[in-house]
Formats: C-alpha cells, structure tokens, sequence
C-alpha cells in the first residue's frame, strides 16, 4: 500500500504561481508513474500532467507552457509547478502513482489539494 499525500494549494491571484508537492511513503517510488490530476466542479477529472519512471512527461494542452511536473526520486516526491495561474484552473488537484506489473496494475490517489485561482 503506497500512501500519497499531497500540499501546497490554496488561494491565488490570476497571473500567480503555486507548486503542489506529493509526498509518497513507498521506498521503490522510482518505478512508479506519478501524475497530478485535477477536477473542477461538475467536471470530469482530467490529467494534468505526467512523469514516467524514466522521466518522460506528458502535460494537458490547457497547461504546457504554464506548469512543470518534476520528481525528486531521493525524496520520493513529486511536483507540480503551476505559473501563470488562470480562474479555469480552479479545481481539487489529486497526486496519482501507477505501476503495471505482469499480472496486475497498482493504482494509488491521493487526497487531493485545493487550488482557487481569483479573477
């Protein structure tokens, strides 16, 4: 069981910057995927951003350009550097850690983070 405990949201101006961290208790968080995810109000949740355990990433049209999703292996955290803030990007933010094993995939959330971007 990986438990992934997110911080770093909360109230910001349009044009503002957060970073959301995501901290996991797990000692091989080298080989998961790690993600953030995000769900606004009456909204679906959607991806947000992703970082392989190789590194690779992959962001949401709505965001390149704007955040950066970076891991610290060593410190088994994860990321997400939000700029140029927008009221659209108002949602719960959720840390997501995924590793496909031969005969199951091991899927973990964590409890979300609120980010409010004021106009």
């Amino acid at each position: 069981q990986v438990q992934l405990v997110e911080s770093g949201g909360g109230l910001v101006q349009a044009g503002g910057s957060l970073t959301l961290s995501c901290a996991a208790s797990t000692r091989i968080f080298s080989i998961y995927d790690m993600a953030w995810y995000r769900q606004a109000p009456g909204k679906q949740r959607e991806l947000v951003a992703r970082v392989t355990s190789s590194g690779s990433t992959n962001y949401l049209y709505a965001v390149k350009g704007r955040f950066t999703i970076n891991r610290d292996n060593a410190k088994n955290t994860v990321y997400l550097q939000m700029n140029s803030l927008k009221p659209e990007d108002t949602a719960v933010y959720y840390c997501n850690a995924v590793k496909e094993f031969p005969l199951n995939t091991m899927t973990y959330w964590g409890q979300g983070t609120q980010v409010t971007v004021s106009s």
